[in-house]
Order: structure tokens, then sequence, then C-alpha cells
């Protein structure tokens, strides 16, 4: 996109490549496209990226993005589902046609796990038989994002709705190690299944599925039922409670459930 402005303001030589050149850009952005602050803060940082590399082959001496303040963007709270919208979606998963009665209880299985655990697409696919455990009630998180195991409790809900699943996977495939396996294999289950999966959530229930919705969906719900913060850091995998705590501004019981811990309160 900044090389086609270059070439209708006539610039043809690497050394017009300037901070006045990318300035003039982001005003032109702004001004006929209404590019958003994300939108500038994205393309300052690939062209700051392109300079560098064109310093570090010495084509220039100095990148001229660097001193281009980035803008700062609002703090937008996670999107996530209402309890209703949760148990519609689980209540659909559950509804549908489906051609073989594995893809039904396991599309149950998969919806029921993001919802009630928050875990990542990613560490969903890589969960293994042993890592979900219904006698200890614990599921197990190997290796999750930053290379970090954690363990989350296993609620009676979520056990209810993953033994048909279980039951059912036994007859059709019980070779793999992975929990969620493809119905033709023993391979562990694919990213297509999941979208698939959410893309006809989404026609039915008319809003947007994906994985990471569900996650701000577990962790906004297990702060409205009062869940502290420094529990639900271990469950969601954070490194920093920094984190954890953007999940606050997305829910006012928690903050309501404190508040009658005020001595002055009668």
């Amino acid at each position: 996109m900044f090389n086609n402005y270059l070439n209708h303001a006539k610039i043809s030589h690497i050394s017009e490549f300037t901070q006045f050149s990318v300035e003039s850009w982001i005003i032109d952005k702004r001004t006929n496209n209404n590019w958003s602050p994300k939108t500038i803060r994205n393309g300052i940082i690939s062209l700051s990226t392109f300079g560098d590399w064109l310093v570090n082959r010495k084509i220039i001496e100095e990148n001229p993005v660097k001193n281009i303040p980035k803008p700062k963007l609002a703090k937008q709270l996670p999107k996530h589902l209402t309890k209703e919208q949760a148990q519609l979606l689980l209540d659909w998963a559950k509804s549908f046609r489906y051609i073989y009665k594995h893809e039904k209880n396991r599309a149950v299985a998969i919806v029921a796990t993001f919802l009630h655990t928050g875990i990542r697409k990613q560490e969903l696919i890589n969960l293994k038989l042993d890592d979900i455990n219904l006698v200890s009630n614990v599921v197990t998180v190997i290796a999750g994002k930053g290379n970090k195991d954690r363990v989350i409790p296993l609620s009676y809900t979520l056990k209810e709705l993953l033994k048909p699943y279980l039951a059912q996977r036994e007859k059709i495939n019980d070779k793999s190690p992975y929990f969620f396996v493809n119905r033709e294999s023993n391979n562990k289950l694919s990213d297509m299944v999941i979208k698939r999966l959410f893309e006809k959530l989404k026609k039915k229930t008319k809003f947007n599925v994906y994985c990471h919705l569900l996650r701000h969906t577990f962790a906004t719900l297990m702060l409205q039922g009062g869940c502290d913060i420094f529990s639900l850091s271990k469950m969601m995998g954070h490194s920093d409670i920094k984190t954890t705590t953007i999940y606050l501004s997305a829910t006012t019981t928690h903050l309501q459930n404190q508040i009658v811990k005020h001595p002055l309160n009668y």
C-alpha cells in the first residue's frame, strides 16, 4: 500500500523513503480511508521493520520511521458470551443433525471443554486421553503456551458432557492417544473440524463463534461466579496476573460482591 502511494506521489528512489513521506502516507490514509489507530499503528510497525531491513543491509544509514510516534490504542473489553448465550451454544451443539452419532457427541464435548476450562485451541487439539482424569477430576495441559504445564479442575457438568463422547470414541477409535480424534483415522483432531463446527453454530446462534471468544467467556463467567483472580490466572495459564485483570473490567458482579465487605456497610 505504501509503495502504491509513493508511485502515485511520483517517488521512485529509496532515498525518498523518508519520515516526511511516511507521515504523509499516514495522514492520507487517516483522512481518505478513515484508518483506525490500530491500523495506523500496524502500518508504522511494518514500515519500521522494512526500515531496519534497509539499515542492516547498509542501503540507508538511518531508519526514517523510528521517530514517528505510534498512536495509543483504546483499551477494549474482551468480547465474551453471556451465560444464556453460552448455554444456547451448547444446546445447538446438541440439537444439530449429524451424519454420525460420534460427531454429535464430539461436538458437544468440544464446545463444553472450551467453555468449562478456558483452554486454547491448540491445547485442546493436543490433549491426550491421560490428560483428562475423570477420577481425580482434573484436566492437565501439557506444554501449553510458553511451554508451561498447568492443571484445571474438571467440573461435574463437564465430566457428564464428556462421558457420551468417551463411550462412543471407545467403540469407533480406541487406538489414538489423543482425546479428540478424527472419525476416519487415529490422528488427533484437525483445525478444520473445529472451524466447520463453529461456522454451523454461527449460522444458528447469529453471533460470531471462535475459540478465543469461548476462552474469554470462561474467564468472565468464572469471575461472575465468584472465582478469585489468582485462581483464575492459574487456570488460564497466564504468566502475569495483570493479563487476567482485563476480565475484571468485563464484569461488575465480582466488584459488587466485594463492596459489601466495607466495614461501614450494614
